[in-house]
């Protein structure tokens, strides 16, 4: 059944892809940068202690949480990465599973093929070359068409202000991993449970993992081809149908969906996304420019 969330991720797609000129054909052919990062979560290794989440708060220079990062009780609740008190790109959750305690770490995917890029219709975000799905705050309206597109349910918004909209989500590091520094939560996590390298590699490694413990993993590299591949990598020892990971997604990109609909599409009737940002972003120029007006005149006096 075509929920009414499946009607508004697929009609967010269909308006951005129109308004940013994507062409169908190369989505279809979308394969990545084959030497493009990626990261590998072990969860039979995750041992709950949360440095991840304190590590990408100071990397990120986040607000502080009103708990502390080493307050177990947060495991009382699933919780969501920036939503609520969490004050961090990412968020550990505790599962009781068959008499096992599993954590799991919970962030942006970093889709091969991200259906919050097809969603945006300013092109705010970007697949990045380096692997990492990232994020232009100057160029951002804040449709939030991204929030509804997205599979895994991740990003999230900030109110704080209606005319400085952000988007909350993981960028892998991206100012990091760009000067050649591993992610903050791969190089805070004591017991390696979090590796970062090469999707390619990282993919070898799994299944060698998986392969070497038959016991010990399920047969499954969650990541490898859901909703067309992702660059976020993960492996358990218990089903992730258990871990509230999406296991209704299918192994097709998000934006794919949508191709063959948008080729015999007007371009006329999707643009208007994009015309309409383009009317934001003047009038919100427009409006920082008087409001600096009367401060400068008054210099003047």
């Amino acid at each position: 059944m075509v929920t009414r969330r499946d009607l508004l991720k697929i009609g967010g797609s269909l308006l951005a892809w129109g308004a940013v000129g994507t062409n169908a054909k190369a989505a279809e052919d979308f394969e990545g940068n084959p030497e493009r990062f990626g990261m590998l979560s072990d969860l039979t290794r995750c041992i709950g202690c949360r440095r991840c989440e304190a590590a990408c708060n100071k990397a990120n220079n986040l607000p502080a949480p009103k708990t502390s990062f080493e307050d177990t009780s947060v495991f009382e609740e699933k919780r969501k990465p920036y939503v609520a008190d969490v004050q961090s790109y990412t968020a550990i959750n505790r599962y009781e599973v068959g008499g096992k305690t599993v954590y799991r770490k919970v962030q942006c995917m970093h889709c091969d093929e991200p259906a919050c890029v097809s969603a945006c219709p300013v092109g705010a975000l970007k697949k990045s070359t380096e692997g990492p799905v990232v994020w232009n705050d100057k160029v951002c309206i804040g449709c939030r068409y991204c929030i509804v597109a997205c599979p895994f349910y991740v990003p999230a918004f900030e109110y704080s202000s209606a005319f400085d909209p952000k988007i909350q989500k993981c960028f892998m590091c991206y100012q990091r991993i760009s000067k050649g520094t591993v992610p903050a939560c791969a190089e805070a996590c004591p017991v390696e449970a979090i590796t970062f390298g090469k999707r390619s590699n990282l993919l070898k490694l799994a299944k060698l993992r998986v392969w070497n413990a038959p016991d010990k993993y399920i047969d499954h590299v969650y990541g490898e081809q859901e909703a067309g591949g992702t660059g976020w990598l993960y492996i358990s020892g218990v089903p992730f149908s258990k871990l509230d990971f999406q296991m209704d997604i299918g192994t097709t990109s998000f934006p794919k969906l949508t191709k063959d609909f948008l080729s015999m599409v007007n371009l006329t009737l999707v643009a208007w996304p994009a015309l309409l940002g383009g009317f934001y972003l003047a009038s919100n120029h427009k409006a920082q420019e008087h409001d600096k007006q009367p401060e400068e005149e008054g210099d003047k006096q």
